[in-house]
């Protein structure tokens, strides 16, 4: 669950984008951590990024393009510690009372009794039938990751993308059966 799902999740700044801000003791776990990951991505070299795709011969590539037009930005903030206790439930709780409805949904919660670990999952839902975004804090006693992915996300743009990229083939869209699914 370490740097994979760092990268499969693809989230802080020193600012979150929109309306969620990191707090200065997040700054200072990197001085505490054995470590550290800060990950940028934003508009602009997501847009960079999509302009090195080429989509000429490939359907594929061009969904993947669609999708990075529309993000704002990915930010990631992971520490890790040499031993528990490294960082507070503060530290956490700090960012994730932030996450509060209307503005936000958890869908995703997970406590772990047996190791101590904790995962949420949080959509931004602006009420238009997509998603502004999402959130995922992933607390266990020596790792404490957040991501923060900002943007339009359509749910249809994300089933499109199943069977490509290790991205496992949904059918919550008509665009997205095949022939033989309808």
């Amino acid at each position: 669950m370490r740097i994979a799902s760092i990268l499969l999740a693809a989230g802080l700044a020193p600012l979150w984008a929109q309306d969620i801000k990191l707090p200065a003791s997040l700054d200072q776990l990197s001085a505490k951590a054995e470590e550290s990951v800060d990950i940028t991505l934003d508009g602009s070299l997501l847009k960079m990024a999509a302009r090195f795709l080429s989509d000429k011969d490939d359907p594929d590539i061009a969904k993947v393009r669609r999708v990075l037009a529309k993000l704002e930005g990915v930010y990631v903030r992971s520490f890790q510690f040499a031993a528990e206790g490294e960082y507070s439930r503060a530290d956490v709780e700090s960012v994730r009372s932030q996450l509060q409805a209307p503005t936000w949904g958890r869908i995703v919660g997970v406590r772990s009794r047996r190791d101590g670990g904790n995962v949420d999952v949080f959509l931004k839902l602006p009420g238009n039938g997509t998603l502004g975004g999402a959130v995922i804090i992933i607390a266990e006693p020596r790792q404490l990751t957040f991501v923060n992915v900002v943007g339009t996300i359509d749910p249809d743009d994300i089933t499109n993308l199943g069977g490509q990229f290790h991205i496992p083939r949904l059918h919550g869209s008509s665009s997205s059966k095949s022939e033989e699914d309808k």
